[in-house]
């Protein structure tokens, strides 16, 4: 039945490849905003069902697989779960890109592709115990593993200050490089033609094989280089409460938010070549947005100023107005001791150079506070991106909020407590800049594939399906 299961997801993965071309040709020639989702987490599920109804062709392939001797919902049960996510925050993750998809926006979806999820549980003995989820151990029908696309990704070294072009730059050298390869999950839309991509990175060794080392022996030191670069993305949220786990999980936020940034970048240049347009940088916050679910892709602000400013050699004040227009902030937690915090030590040994641009965004940020509160010394400490604690820490949703357009919350309710408890004195600052954006779901997904009988119920009291777009249609029941 698994083969029956992989022959079937193989059939529709194609039919969706070949959408997801005709959509991505047709969003480089009208070249409109695109979207850019960046999460930890993409709580996706399974597969199959999803597609199947998205494209309008569960009941055809139902009919098919009977002619064959197989039943559908049998087949359905043979898919795994991708564990890609653990919660709310994942899921909230992959109804953004299935309603992206419906709604006919182009967009991509980031993640990370981990080889085994948080971890799978079982009861032995009446306690819980946690094992690896070997999700992968059958394949993945869904992925397309991109060899072309890849990136390199660095770690470690030293800054040093250089002369070039009349102007003083820093120097990131010394670094560990790894490589971070693309595998992409095509997303259809509802009712519609789109198909959208979820890219996930998988992190491997730019140096894979040490030959010397293997020759004299030493056989483990040479595929250390391997081993320490492929564990990055080997389990969702590793334990932080060691100095290596704090580090392996910096590395996989560092990692993520690298790779989409030189793929969002690589992507905008080509296309504008495509089209014959001359690519610039001032118009990079009209093309494209990058949305950062909770504080996880807080770097991605970083590391897009870095790019600017080391690389593109742009002065500071250009560069950081195209950062405060090209990102906006989701904020999933009231919980003070929920908000990331990074140690400076820990940064600046992991990314030396980020910490030097973390302490000038500080720098500037607090001198516009000063001219807002002057005087005020509990509003310069509160809104500070460092936490002046022993040690110090970064605070990442302070620097979310600094770098972005918009921030919101899940729920009326929440915003409302963001605004006026947890991020109060910003709120005072720029009150503007805060929005809500209440949480939804997939109603093909929670009705249509999950409680099919009250989906038809549905359709018949309101006399057609249109509710399954439209969910306000469903007030004529009340």
């Amino acid at each position: 039945m698994l083969h029956c299961y992989q022959a079937v997801a193989h059939s529709v993965r194609d039919r969706l490849v070949e959408s997801f071309n005709d959509t991505h040709r047709h969003f480089t020639t009208v070249a409109p905003k695109k979207i850019y989702y960046f999460s930890l987490e993409f709580l996706i599920g399974r597969c199959l069902q999803n597609a199947l109804i998205n494209i309008d062709c569960e009941e055809k392939y139902r009919e098919a697989l009977k002619d064959l001797g197989f039943n559908l919902e049998v087949i359905y049960e043979e898919e795994v779960d991708p564990a890609l996510g653990n919660g709310g925050l994942g899921r909230l993750a992959a109804c953004f890109l299935d309603s992206l998809a419906t709604l006919n926006y182009p967009a991509w979806g980031y993640g990370i592709r981990y080889d085994y999820g948080i971890f799978r549980q079982i009861i032995k003995d009446g306690a819980q115990i946690e094992v690896p989820d070997y999700w992968l151990s059958q394949g993945n029908p869904w992925e397309i593993e991109r060899l072309d696309v890849q990136y390199k990704v660095r770690f470690y070294g030293k800054t040093r200050k250089i002369k070039k072009a009349g102007k003083e730059i820093s120097i990131w050298e010394n670094t560990q490089t790894i490589i971070a390869r693309a595998y992409d999950t095509p997303i259809p839309g509802y009712a519609t033609f789109n198909t959208l991509a979820l890219r996930l990175w998988r992190s491997l060794p730019a140096n894979e094989f040490d030959f010397n080392s293997f020759n004299t022996g030493d056989y483990f030191k040479a595929l250390e280089e391997r081993q320490k670069a492929e564990y990055i993305t080997s389990v969702l949220y590793p334990n932080d409460s060691t100095q290596q786990g704090k580090e392996l999980r910096l590395k996989q936020e560092y990692l993520l938010v690298s790779a989409s940034l030189q793929d969002i970048i690589r992507r905008h240049k080509r296309d504008e070549s495509l089209c014959g347009r001359p690519f610039n940088w001032v118009n990079f916050p009209k093309e494209a947005a990058v949305q950062l679910n909770d504080t996880h892709p807080a770097l991605a602000i970083v590391e897009l100023l870095r790019i600017l400013i080391d690389e593109e050699m742009m002065d500071h004040d250009p560069a950081w107005d195209i950062i405060r227009h090209t990102f906006a902030y989701t904020n999933h937690t009231v919980l003070p001791e929920a908000l990331e915090k990074w140690g400076v030590d820990i940064l600046g040994n992991l990314l030396p150079r980020h910490l030097e641009i973390i302490y000038l965004i500080n720098y500037v940020w607090l001198q516009a506070v000063g001219k807002k509160f002057p005087g005020n010394v509990d509003k310069l400490s509160s809104l500070s991106l460092i936490e002046e604690s022993n040690p110090k820490k970064v605070r990442m949703a302070n620097l979310c909020i600094v770098g972005s357009h918009t921030v919101n919350g899940v729920a009326a309710i929440h915003s409302d407590l963001i605004k006026h408890t947890l991020f109060k004195d910003f709120y005072e600052f720029d009150p503007k800049k805060f929005q809500n954006k209440t949480n939804g779901v997939t109603p093909r997904r929670w009705i249509v594939s999950a409680n099919p009988l009250l989906g038809e119920l549905y359709t018949d009291k309101t006399h057609n399906d249109e509710w399954i777009l439209h969910m306000d249609k469903l007030r004529v029941l009340e």
